[in-house]
């Protein structure tokens, strides 16, 4: 009976803490599927990591979408929304300059 509990301790942590990472935008899961009201979003991301730059400052890890051969369905691209941040796209689409 004390082996039962101890697993289920253990998993109830590991997926708290799991839950505390996709939450921040973190974790190391990949292919999730996301709806965009205004365009198509790439339907794969992964987790980077953080880093420090050269300069010293730290950048925090985040959430990008899979390479392809189109920046029109990047989340940082104009039309579309980073569903993990909210934040509206910015850069040019394909074509654009």
């Amino acid at each position: 009976m004390r082996t039962i509990s101890t697993i289920a301790l253990a998993l109830t942590l590991a997926l708290g803490i799991g839950g505390i990472a996709d939450a921040r935008g973190g974790g190391s899961g990949g292919g999730h599927s996301h709806a965009s009201s205004s365009s198509h979003v790439n339907s794969s991301d992964h987790a980077v990591s953080g880093y420090t730059r050269s300069d010293g400052t730290h950048v925090s890890g985040y959430r990008a979408t899979d390479p392809n051969s189109t920046r029109n369905d990047n989340f940082s691209t104009r039309g579309n929304t980073n569903p993990y941040t909210g934040k509206a796209g910015t850069k040019p689409r394909d074509g654009e300059h």
